[in-house]
């Protein structure tokens, strides 16, 4: 029995061993990594007052920095990265470049509100927090520690023996690929309509969560908490909805679900008065990525309504901008 146990020991041990200081995969989960520090790069030389847009892919693929910023004549950041990047890990990662005034739009998929703990423990950074990140490991709570430890298996050695040859001789590179992906303000820029996967306007459309999953969610636990810090700290947070098909149509009482999630711990919420639901045949690959032309458009009424929301006093030239750009 003893030495059973010794055995399965130094089974874990070995484990361990590779797959947080010997395998990596540089280019699947590099690449996320690399778009991380960047754009936490980005925040921390950025000036306050700032916008932060933060959500999922939906963030930079729908929502464009370059023309919300400009029409509230802030700097901004499109910071999010994923849907199954850990909420817990981005806002420790953003939240010391977070100053009083700045404005945090959270236009966040309704998947981040209804993930379960166990998803969020195995998500696909925890392969990554193990290998490079320990330090803000150890800062998360003891669950996803475990997740991290336990996060990988034969699938992933097979890629890290793929990846590390082809990374170590320069095949790929991810800064090369991120730069023509993503401009300097976090805007997905690689959407062109005409390149849009048309098998969209067949594909059957994911279930809209119900107000019961989005309360319960982990995700929203995480949300909620996120929010009550922020606006606590002075941070002005608001809540919106992310893109999606015009046939889906989330019910009213999921709307107000994610609308209470701020509300009730110091921020606020605005949508549109299309919900941000739009035809199928303005999205690029998924029901969060809208292509180029209507990221724009829709980018344009979202900054609108923040400035409605926000009472602000738009300079004559911002004022001219605004009027400039496509009605939504």
């Amino acid at each position: 029995m003893k030495r059973l146990l010794a055995l399965c020991g130094l089974s874990i041990a070995l484990y361990v061993l590779v797959f947080g200081a010997v395998v990596d995969r540089p280019l699947s989960l590099g690449m996320l990594r690399l778009e991380i520090l960047q754009k936490t790069a980005r925040l921390k030389a950025m000036p306050s007052p700032k916008l932060v847009i933060l959500a999922g892919s939906n963030g930079p693929y729908s929502h464009s920095c370059v023309i919300i910023g400009a029409m509230l004549n802030l700097p901004c950041e499109n910071a999010g990265i994923a849907v199954g990047i850990g909420l817990d890990e981005l806002f420790l990662r953003y939240a010391p470049y977070l100053h009083r005034g700045d404005i945090l739009y959270l236009p966040m998929e309704t998947e981040q509100y209804t993930m379960s703990r166990a998803q969020n423990r195995a998500g696909a950074d925890a392969g990554m927090l193990l290998r490079h990140d320990r330090w803000l490991l150890a800062k998360l709570p003891t669950d996803r520690v475990l997740g991290a430890l336990f996060c990988c298996n034969l699938a992933d050695l097979l890629e890290s023996a793929a990846e590390m040859p082809i990374a170590a001789a320069r095949l790929i590179d991810p800064a090369a690929l991120l730069a023509r992906e993503y401009n300097a303000q976090g805007d997905r820029i690689d959407t062109p309509l005409n390149h849009a996967d048309k098998a969209l306007l067949d594909m059957p459309a994911r279930p809209a969560a119900t107000a019961a999953a989005i309360t319960h969610g982990d995700g929203a636990r995480l949300i909620a908490r996120f929010v009550a810090t922020e606006t606590a700290r002075g941070v002005i947070v608001i809540g919106g909805l992310p893109t999606d098909f015009q046939d889906v149509q989330l019910p009213a009482a999921s709307i107000a679900a994610i609308a209470q999630i701020y509300r009730t711990n110091g921020g606020s919420f605005v949508m549109l008065a299309n919900h941000s639901e739009y035809p199928r045949a303005d999205f690029f690959d998924s029901e969060d990525h809208l292509a180029a032309p209507f990221q724009a458009i829709h980018s344009a009424a979202i900054g609108r309504l923040l400035i409605s929301a926000l009472h602000l006093a738009t300079p004559a030239a911002v004022k001219a901008r605004v009027a400039s750009l496509p009605a939504p």
